[in-house]
């Protein structure tokens, strides 16, 4: 395990993630039932499925057999199923899913930012990686628990900074689409022609409605301003934030602080988590399952393809 974590400094021990969380028993038989048994030679091998169909073909000359192979059925599924090791097993491939489906939701959201966002992201993403590789350097002899909770704090931190930039693209992308002098223009010429218009006429009904869109247009527009300078403000403090983290955690090297500081940081957030989900229909912002998020490792993306060698000098001719 400590090899493997020195490989990669964001790796974390799944061990003490695995057994934290119990499925549904039910969940457990299904795989007992599905899961085929590995045999030397021949690989994973539906030995049940494989006998059930066998003891129905027999069955067929005697249907003593049924009943033995139902029942053998059962003894096999139960064992299986209530099998420590077996359970850990279901559980932790459970958690290579959530993981690949949390860094598969990252890239997309990533590769759909501009240029300029997916750097900032990529910088944090180092900043965080760094902080994990520097708790790792002191906390070699427990990679467990705490790590895994540093690495779903930090990933917590990471996702709400990835909704943030998405949300602020999707805001600059519609104020760039809009001219917000035109809008106010055409609002002060409805208002002239309503206040022209015979009250109560189809003309001044339809001015009216008119001018009502004009003004909503006009609210979108401070609203998404003020929406705007509060994700920029929220973007500038996680960064802040996580280089403090990264600071404090070389000075005092304590887990058990760094542990505490992204609680504490992940509370402090938890309202701008509040308000994007309840401005989510104006923000367009991500959304992510409770269930995939945090886990035990930060999400990798892949790296922008290096800038092509330039070609090599031409060769000096030779004088004969």
């Amino acid at each position: 395990m400590r090899g493997r974590a020195a490989q990669h400094p964001t790796a974390l021990a799944g061990a003490g993630t695995v057994t934290e969380e119990r499925l549904p028993y039910g969940e457990y038989l299904k795989a007992a039932f599905r899961r085929g048994v590995r045999v030397p030679g021949l690989g994973a091998m539906p030995i049940n499925q494989m006998g059930l169909v066998a003891f129905l073909l027999l069955g067929l000359a005697n249907p003593g057999f049924w009943f033995l192979g139902a029942a053998a059925e059962v003894a096999f599924l139960v064992l299986r199923s209530t099998s420590r090791r077996f359970q850990n097993l279901v559980e932790g491939e459970r958690l290579l899913r959530r993981q690949s489906s949390f860094e598969e939701r990252v890239r997309a959201a990533v590769a759909a930012l501009p240029e300029v966002a997916r750097e900032r992201y990529r910088r944090l993403l180092r900043e965080c990686s760094a902080i994990l590789g520097i708790t790792q350097t002191v906390d070699q002899e427990r990679l467990g628990t705490l790590q895994d909770l540093r690495a779903g704090g930090l990933n917590q931190l990471l996702w709400l900074f990835l909704r943030l930039l998405t949300s602020r693209e999707l805001i600059v992308a519609n104020i760039s689409q809009v001219d917000r002098r035109a809008v106010e223009a055409d609002v002060e010429h409805v208002r002239q022609r309503l206040a022209q218009a015979e009250p109560d006429s189809a003309l001044a009904r339809s001015l009216q409605g008119t001018l009502e869109i004009q003004l909503k247009r006009l609210e979108n527009l401070t609203r998404a301003g003020k929406s705007l300078e509060v994700i920029d403000a929220e973007l500038d403090r996680i960064e802040q934030q996580v280089r403090l983290i990264r600071e404090e955690s070389a000075v005092s090297g304590g887990p058990e602080f760094l542990s505490a500081r992204l609680d504490a940081v992940t509370s402090t957030l938890a309202e701008t988590s509040r308000w994007m989900d309840q401005h989510a229909e104006f923000l367009g912002s991500l959304e992510l399952d409770e269930q995939v998020a945090g886990p035990a490792l930060l999400p990798s993306l892949p790296e922008d393809p290096a800038p092509p060698a330039p070609p090599p000098p031409p060769r000096a001719k030779q004088r004969a």
